[in-house]
């Protein structure tokens, strides 16, 4: 696991400029996939509240310059403190890192720690090291809380990331040739959520008590005997040119420079049972879901303010959640 705490202070003078006349990201996270099961990545950088731990932060594994957090919270009144999140790299951290100002004008400060997995910011949330992460939707949490025996919940839902399908050596769904060789993520929450996308393709009939647990075991009638090759979620975009099509998880896509709004040949919607169950959310060991600084960042993470930077800057690829 590579863990990385750089600081958020140069991100936020550029999300500043972002806020005023946002655009389209090309970057990735995605979701979910272990989003690849969870749904994406937080790269954002970690600041501290004072200059001598911004250079202890700058002194981390990351190398990052770090500046003092301090020139943001002279814009507050009275500083009120420190929420500290784990976090995976697109879009999580940007949108984490679009939060800093907004956090700074109440007397926050945000310290975000980048991990590269997803196993990792959900324990150290766990072991109180950390306050919160956001990198993950909701089923991967609930699956990560009953195979691991931990105590997440969920403090707010913030956006979802729409799974996709995206052409690889096949352009047409609707003239996919025999024994088409399709692409999915090979985690359990999201091998379903692209069987059910296939399905409403209408490329595959799957057993109707599989829903979200669906594997290709459950697929009951398959007429274009299509051939599923799973794979690690994040591993799917690089090998995208192997296959007549992939389901890529939004994330991913992002990071491979794909936008599901303009690649994709179809995408989840916003009523699908699919997206209630991958909306992507702080989460924070259960009873701290009501503490003073979390309350603040779902708050702000929801606001108007971090909604048109989601829009403006991902063009679809990533959704604010109603």
């Amino acid at each position: 696991m590579k863990k990385k705490a750089v600081s958020l202070i140069l991100t936020a003078i550029l999300t500043a400029g972002l806020l005023a006349g946002c655009g389209s990201n090309t970057a990735q996270t995605g979701a979910a996939s272990a989003e690849s099961e969870a749904s994406g990545e937080a790269a954002a950088p970690a600041e501290s509240a004072a200059s001598e731990a911004a250079d202890e932060t700058a002194s981390a594994e990351s190398g990052a310059e770090s500046t003092d957090a301090a020139d943001v919270a002279e814009t507050t009144a009275e500083a009120k403190g420190t929420i500290t999140v784990a976090a995976t790299s697109v879009p999580h951290a940007e949108i984490l890192a679009a939060a800093v100002p907004l956090l700074a004008q109440q007397g926050w400060t945000l310290e975000v720690t980048e991990f590269t997995d997803y196993i990792m910011p959900n324990e150290v949330v766990e072991s109180g090291e950390i306050d919160a992460n956001y990198f993950q939707h909701i089923t991967y949490l609930e699956s990560f809380n009953e195979e691991r025996g931990t105590h997440l919940v969920s403090a707010g839902s913030i956006h979802y990331e729409p799974l996709g399908i995206y052409p690889g050596k096949q352009s047409d769904l609707s003239a996919i040739p025999e024994g088409a060789e399709i692409a999915v993520p090979n985690d359990t929450t999201n091998e379903a959520r692209a069987l059910l996308l296939l399905q409403e393709q209408g490329l595959i009939t799957l057993n109707a008590d599989a829903g979200i647990n669906a594997t290709v075991n459950d697929i009951t009638d398959n007429p274009h005997k299509i051939s599923f090759v799973e794979l690690a979620a994040e591993q799917i975009p690089r090998s995208l040119p192997d296959f007549d099509f992939a389901v890529i998880n939004g994330n991913y896509a992002l990071q491979a420079g794909l936008n599901a709004s303009t690649d994709a040949l179809a995408v989840e919607t916003s009523d699908s049972e699919a997206v209630q169950k991958y909306v992507n959310v702080v989460a924070v060991k259960e009873g701290n879901e009501n503490s003073e600084g979390i309350q603040a960042l779902v708050e702000v993470l929801k606001s108007d303010e971090i909604r048109q930077f989601i829009e403006d800057t991902y063009q679809g690829s990533v959704v604010p959640f109603e």
